[in-house]
């Protein structure tokens, strides 16, 4: 089970990532929302923004946060490594339910481009 280190890194990781990206790629990543990414088995929220193409970590919660980001995620510890890792096809993850991307319409149209 991914600690609770090990998820916030990857979370930078895939900041930097998103930060280096080009094309419709580099578009999506420059969307200016809330995010959350809920961990499942740690019982945690990262919460943040996504803006200039970062993700910036603002704070980690026990639990569900008070009110909802703009685009959740929701998985694993170890998925959100193995993601980020390049070792699970989010894809694959997201379609059999081991990943859970929530946003508006328009910005999952948008965030696709990054997959």
């Amino acid at each position: 089970m991914a600690t609770i280190e090990e998820c916030r890194a990857a979370l930078e990781k895939l900041s930097d990532n998103m930060q280096h990206a080009e094309g419709d790629a580099r578009d999506a990543a420059t969307l200016d929302r809330s995010v959350s990414c809920h961990i499942t088995d740690l019982d945690i929220t990262f919460v943040g923004r996504m803006t200039g193409g970062l993700i910036d970590v603002q704070d980690t919660l026990q639990g569900l946060p008070p009110e909802k980001a703009q685009i959740r995620l929701t998985m694993a510890g170890d998925d959100l490594v193995a993601l980020v890792g390049g070792e699970l096809n989010f894809a694959k993850a997201w379609g059999s339910g081991r990943v859970k991307l929530e946003a508006g319409l328009k910005d999952l149209f948008r965030l696709r481009k990054l997959l």
